[in-house]
């Protein structure tokens, strides 16, 4: 990276980090498997946004409603915040907690108070598991063929 580069990412680094802008929303990004959310909190009154859906419209089932809404009502902010998350790839479960992960990073950037509260309850950790590459002579990571005696 360049020296050039370098000054242009701080610029950019500097503006983005844990202040509101013009528009007066906070964002952060969360991660889990293979899925990305993109969070956007607002001052509002407690509509959660999930790639323009309603959030009980794209997630239907009601474990991963309540895994998305678990920070919020954690710190009391259900109907006081709007969020808007753009989110893409990965299965529902690990959408669900992607963007669970960037709602907790949001708020901690809205409020750092918050910060021990989330940690407490592992909403800011980001959960490093993913799936396990294929390796050559095996069926999958670590299925072998079945052995034949004969």
């Amino acid at each position: 990276m360049t020296r050039k580069q370098n000054i242009i990412m701080e610029e950019h680094t500097k503006k983005k980090k844990g202040t509101a802008t013009e528009h007066s929303f906070w964002r952060a990004v969360g991660r889990r498997k293979q899925a990305v959310a993109r969070v956007r909190l607002m001052e509002g009154t407690g509509v959660i946004t999930i790639n323009g859906k309603n959030f009980d419209v794209y997630f239907p089932q009601s474990i991963e409603q309540q895994l998305i809404q678990t920070p919020l009502t954690l710190v009391d902010m259900r109907l006081k915040r709007d969020v808007s998350v753009k989110v893409e790839g990965g299965g529902f479960r690990g959408q669900a907690e992607a963007v669970r992960h960037g709602i907790s990073r949001t708020l901690i950037a809205m409020d750092p108070e918050l910060k021990k509260t989330l940690r407490g309850e592992g909403l800011l950790t980001r959960d490093p598991r993913v799936k396990e590459r294929k390796k050559p002579g095996l069926k999958r990571a670590r299925r072998a063929p079945q052995f034949s005696k004969r």
